[in-house]
């Protein structure tokens, strides 16, 4: 009996020290690692993390120094180079010429497109800002969809600078006299700019469900109307209708180059089959762009330098996604 009690007193004490060593094992890494109970691949794992841990100090210590060292090099080359910026900063000459986008047809837009004439109308907006000669814009007609759309995708616009935003007809904010609507259904074609003019863009994205009703308000309210001198320098596959952005984006580009032809190259999407137009009437193709959507032009990836976004209030950004 009394033998039995001794080795059970012994038994008991090994539990005891199982128990001990089990506790040691989850709240102390080091001694856990040299315990028999760990796997080679835990132990393995746990000096690995006691030496991440040893040299966090010295890590923080090397970003520092590189971290200097990066700035003691751009300091270097900005003396080296006169002290010169190495992006200056453009500069910008603002036009007189006023440009109107008219937000009047969104009764006959679904709510898809109306997304799209927004998207178009953000692009005109960040066009404009970063332009060499940027125009006088102006929004007019605003509400109804356009401005729910406004309000739910890009709440920063109410910030929005440079740009008069009404909720008046144009016909309301700008001179009789001064206005020439732009529309490809008109007899005139358009020479050149004339700084004291408007020239209104219709803010109408209809599939051609609505062909010439641009054309047919402007007679309706005895304004000048003209079309873009497309066909003098252009041959396309489709109609000549070009995307709210499109047009907009041409006329800053002609301001700024002195050339439709050029202005229109610069512009025009492959998709539209655009071929330049020479003196003598044949065509000659032109460098291929890649193809784009107007509607999405503001993510496609030739637009790299373009690609801005409007941040809360109002101001320009590089995208994050480029």
């Amino acid at each position: 009996m009394a033998d039995d009690s001794v080795r059970a007193g012994a038994s008991a004490q090994q539990q005891d020290g199982g128990a001990s060593n089990e506790k040691t094992v989850s709240s102390n890494g080091e001694v856990a690692a040299g315990n028999q109970t760990l796997s080679k691949r835990q132990r393995k794992k746990l000096l690995k993390q006691q030496k991440w841990e040893e040299e966090r100090e010295l890590r923080k210590q090397k970003r520092k120094e590189r971290k200097q060292q990066r700035r003691l090099q751009r300091q270097n080359h900005g003396e080296e180079e006169g002290g010169a910026r190495k992006r200056p900063r453009r500069e910008v000459t603002p036009s007189s010429l006023r440009l109107v986008v008219d937000c009047s047809f969104d009764n006959l837009m679904l709510m898809k497109d109306v997304r799209k004439l927004h998207k178009q109308i953000q692009r005109c907006y960040a066009e404009n800002r970063r332009a060499a000669h940027p125009v006088q814009f102006y929004l007019t007609s605003l509400g109804g969809q356009l401005k729910q759309s406004m309000d739910e995708k890009d709440k920063g616009w109410v910030n929005w600078k440079d740009i008069n935003i009404k909720t008046e007809h144009y016909s309301e904010v700008v001179a009789i006299e001064d206005l020439v609507y732009l529309t490809s259904d008109s007899p005139n074609v358009l020479e050149e700019l004339d700084q004291k003019k408007a020239y209104i863009i219709g803010g109408l994205v209809d599939h051609n469900h609505h062909k010439g009703i641009t054309f047919e308000r402007a007679k309706e309210l005895g304004i000048d109307h003209a079309q873009l001198p497309l066909s003098s320098f252009v041959k396309m596959n489709s109609r000549k209708v070009l995307a709210v952005n499109h047009v907009f984006e041409i006329i800053l580009a002609y301001l700024e180059k002195g050339s439709w032809q050029d202005a229109f190259f610069t512009v025009l999407p492959q998709r539209k089959g655009a071929v330049a137009v020479d003196k003598d009437g044949a065509t000659a193709p032109e460098k291929e762009e890649e193809d784009s959507d107007s509607d999405s032009d503001l993510d496609t990836p030739e637009q790299t330098e373009h690609n801005l976004t409007l941040s809360p209030n109002g101001q320009l950004q590089k995208s994050p996604n480029v």
